[in-house]
């Protein structure tokens, strides 16, 4: 659930990444080409849809998409 929500606010912030080529295993910068402005966004729309705060030294440390899922799972 948290995945699938993560991959379409990644696809809307970084335009030129499809849903389909998200993995939990893509890396942010590497693999989606996300510099740490874009990663702000998506942590920023990631705490306004699901309704939680990731506290800043955590949001620092997400790397993955897989890293993005579970500070999600631990923040709820």
């Amino acid at each position: 659930m948290e995945f699938e929500k993560l991959k379409k606010i990644i696809a809307a912030e970084l335009t030129d990444v499809s849903e389909e080529s998200i993995t939990m295993e893509s890396r942010f910068a590497e693999d989606l080409h996300a510099d740490s402005l874009d990663v702000v966004q998506i942590v920023m729309a990631i705490e306004e849809e699901f309704g939680i705060e990731i506290p800043e030294d955590a949001a620092e440390k997400i790397r993955t998409v897989g890293e993005a899922v579970e500070a999600i799972r631990s923040a709820e």
